[in-house]
């Protein structure tokens, strides 16, 4: 069971399996997968809005850059009618960064990304979305099921990094 609190997502079980849990006013999901690349061939796919429609089949589309500070575009396939408007915190290179949107106490959305190198080289991704507010009870039934989503999420980014590692290892 996934033990997500606050946006950390290290007790979240690494098997590609995205879980959810939801209260009367915060709902997460939250994913986790090892990926047989480093970290900074994992970040290099997450940060890099140019390529990440290529390799990420969740998204349709991606405008601005993914870096501290910033605010993104993004369209999901998910809702292919809705454009996010994401900004870029807490970014820390190869390591963490945090999109979020909306407007706290009413309704937030914080989606928190975090690499973990692993002993043999590798890396654990972990990805947990929170949504929360006072409206969240009025709203959530009317939000889609990103339980599918995560969990193709994770392993397109999985796919992407590792082939990418390969290539890399062939020069």
């Amino acid at each position: 069971m996934a033990n997500v609190r606050l946006g950390m997502t290290t007790n979240v079980a690494a098997d590609g399996r995205a879980t959810k849990t939801k209260t009367a006013f915060r709902m997460s999901y939250a994913v986790a997968i090892e990926i047989d690349a480093p970290p900074a061939q994992v970040w290099a796919a997450l940060t890099n809005a140019d390529e990440f429609p290529k390799w990420n089949s969740t998204v349709k589309s991606i405008e601005g850059e993914i870096a501290d500070g910033q605010q993104i575009r993004l369209v999901a396939t998910i809702a292919p009618d809705r454009t996010f408007k994401l900004k870029i915190s807490d970014v820390v290179e190869n390591e963490r960064m945090v999109w979020s949107d909306g407007m706290a106490p009413m309704f937030r959305g914080v989606q928190t990304f975090e690499l973990t190198p692993g002993a043999t080289g590798g890396t654990r991704f972990s990805m947990v979305e929170v949504f929360s507010g006072v409206m969240l009870p009025m709203i959530a039934g009317s939000l889609p099921d990103f339980t599918e989503a995560f969990e193709t999420y994770a392993s397109d980014l999985k796919r992407a990094s590792e082939t990418a590692a390969k290539r890399r290892m062939a020069v």
